[in-house]
């Protein structure tokens, strides 16, 4: 399909999506579905995004929810998992909603697994109070939910209703009089440029930022770079959750320069009865929390990590026990229930049925991104964000398991909305224009702005000047991918406290030094515009680790004076913000 195949077909203008994850295709196919033109941007293939490697499912409370559940409990229960520091409003907004966009994806092909009754089947995960997760596929519900909106997209796309450009490295944000207006990207080994009404973020997360990573390779934080260049709010960067049970095969470490990533043990296989044992067959949950393995993710994790650290083994691993789960519900039932899992231990040599499975916390999701309202809309008018990428502040300080899928629905489509419902006459009277390889158009629409007199919501702190760092700090070694990640597992990763967070920020400025990644690079290779952007996000992830000085949810501070922080700082948010010149044209 062209771009001039689309030129006078909208009554909305052009709306740019940049990412193929579930914000990205949901939102990309609602705009169409509205009737506005829409070109999505990925820089891979469509299928490589998070969303595909998503295991446990989508949360969400149907017309008719698991016996004694409420949408009241869902909100309860995403407020306990963040810790006191959500957004109140955007979790009652995602817990009230969600049926809505469950419906939605039913009708772009996607279907759900259904009980022997016929009806959904909803499974128990942690944190949840009643069964409440959808799956597809068992074990392999991103895979479903991700392969089906691809399916409807491709089929937009020969309709000439959706223009799909893969492999697109985005290399900055253009700029007019005070909007974003579009897009620089790297295609084919060439610069291009691409002109629209609002640009939508929804490029994922960060996960490449440490040693071992659930995420795709694709992962680099691309948004959250592109945004912060271009001035917008950034907040909650201190909150990276880290998934407690990731396969290591064989126990070893895994090579921080290769593309390899540990095998996601979903946390529906702890919601099932699996339970965790160290080395020396000895169940150490219960000694750390209550609710011992179905405890919130970051409780997991910190427990793994502060357990193998008592043994004397900080980078050693704690075993899955899910031949109990067999044992109790019969043969057959890891296979039927996930079969992905199956199939994958399997490759690694393991019979999970019988054997125990090697597992260790792995960097997972960021909590933190690009400040939006409850409509997406950023503090630079004309961008947009949804999902990973975004913080609306429905995740606190702990997103509850599930609830990651759910909020690229609620809040895509909520973006898209904002942008249908914004569009109109260009108030500058100046035409955009869309470069590509098939031509020129022009535009005379404007949209994704906040309405006259509204403005994005800013954190109440501000996050500080430059912050003190250790004397005489060791150099850095030269910069590396694989350097990187090794120093934000090291000094920034479950478990962190002010010295080692002084000594990061140490090495991540020496690194900046010689790789500028203030500035979008000029080069047209696409990893080095991703080692930028990777560089820049661990800056701003241990600005804000410093800055928070008290443990809160996922950010765990070994030196915090309290294991938490007093119940009035829950909600304070510190939130970064850069005033620079954009590209102008």
């Amino acid at each position: 399909m062209t771009t001039e195949s689309l030129a006078g077909r909208s009554t909305h203008g052009r709306l740019i999506v940049i990412g193929s994850g579930i914000a990205g295709l949901y939102s990309a196919l609602l705009a169409a579905e509205a009737g506005a033109e829409v070109v999505l941007l990925t820089k891979g293939a469509l299928a490589d995004s998070n969303t595909y490697y998503a295991q446990g499912g989508i949360s969400a409370v149907l017309e008719e929810p698991a016996p004694g559940d409420t949408v009241a409990a869902h909100i309860a229960d995403t407020l306990r998992a963040g810790a006191g520091h959500c957004n109140e409003e955007a979790v009652r907004v995602l817990c009230t909603e969600a049926r809505r966009d469950i419906a939605g994806l039913g009708r772009f092909g996607v279907r759900f697994d259904l009980d022997d009754d016929g009806g959904p089947a909803l499974g128990l995960e942690a944190a949840h109070s009643a069964p409440r997760i959808l799956h597809a596929g068992g074990d392999a519900t991103g895979a479903g939910v991700a392969s089906a909106l691809i399916r409807t997209v491709l089929d937009f796309q020969a309709q000439g209703r959706i223009q799909v450009i893969g492999h697109a490295q985005v290399t900055d944000l253009i700029h007019h009089a005070g909007k974003v207006v579009g897009a620089n990207f790297l295609h084919g080994g060439r610069g291009r440029s691409l002109r629209g009404h609002s640009v939508l973020l929804a490029t994922g997360g960060a996960g490449q930022l440490f040693a071992q990573t659930t995420n795709p390779q694709v992962a680099t934080a691309d948004g959250l770079a592109l945004a912060w260049r271009a001035g917008a709010a950034v907040a909650d960067l201190e909150f990276f959750q880290f998934h407690p049970t990731c396969m290591v095969p064989g126990g070893a470490a895994r090579e921080a320069e290769g593309d390899t990533h540990p095998l996601l043990i979903s946390e529906a296989v702890r919601g099932e009865g699996a339970i965790l044992f160290d080395a020396n067959g000895h169940r150490f949950m219960p000694g750390y929390h209550p609710d011992a393995e179905l405890a919130p993710r970051d409780v997991v994790s910190r427990s793994i990590a502060l357990h193998l650290a008592t043994l004397g083994d900080p980078n050693g691993h704690v075993f899955l026990d899910a031949t109990v789960i067999e044992e109790s519900r019969g043969a057959g039932f890891l296979e039927k229930r996930f079969p992905t899992l199956s199939h994958h231990t399997r490759q690694a040599g393991l019979d999970w049925t019988r054997d125990l499975v090697p597992v260790a916390p792995a960097a997972h999701y960021w909590m933190g991104g690009v400040v939006t309202d409850l409509h997406g809309r950023t503090s630079v008018p004309g961008l947009l964000a949804a999902g990973e990428v975004a913080c609306t502040g429905v995740q606190g300080a702990n997103r509850l398991a599930s609830n990651s899928l759910l909020e690229g629905l609620v809040f895509g489509r909520r973006a898209v909305e904002a942008f249908l419902g914004t569009s109109g006459a260009s108030p500058d009277g100046v035409p955009l224009r869309a470069n590509s390889a098939a031509g020129v158009l022009a535009f005379t629409h404007a949209a994704g702005t906040p309405p006259a007199g509204q403005s994005v919501p800013v954190a109440r702190t501000a996050l500080s000047g430059t912050l003190e760092l250790p004397e005489d700090p060791a150099p850095a070694a030269g910069f590396s991918r694989g350097a990187l990640r090794r120093l934000m597992t090291a000094k920034a990763g479950v478990l962190r406290n002010g010295v080692l967070l002084a000594e990061a920020e140490a090495a991540l400025e020496a690194w900046a030094e010689e790789a500028q990644p203030l500035d979008a690079a000029e080069s047209l290779d696409v990893r080095e515009h991703e080692d930028a952007n990777l560089l820049l996000a661990a800056q701003l992830l241990v600005r804000a680790a410093r800055e928070r000085r008290e443990s809160l949810g996922a950010h765990y501070r070994s030196d915090s004076a309290g294991q938490a922080a007093a119940v009035d700082d829950f909600d304070k948010r510190y939130t970064l913000s850069r005033k620079v010149s954009l590209v102008h044209d």
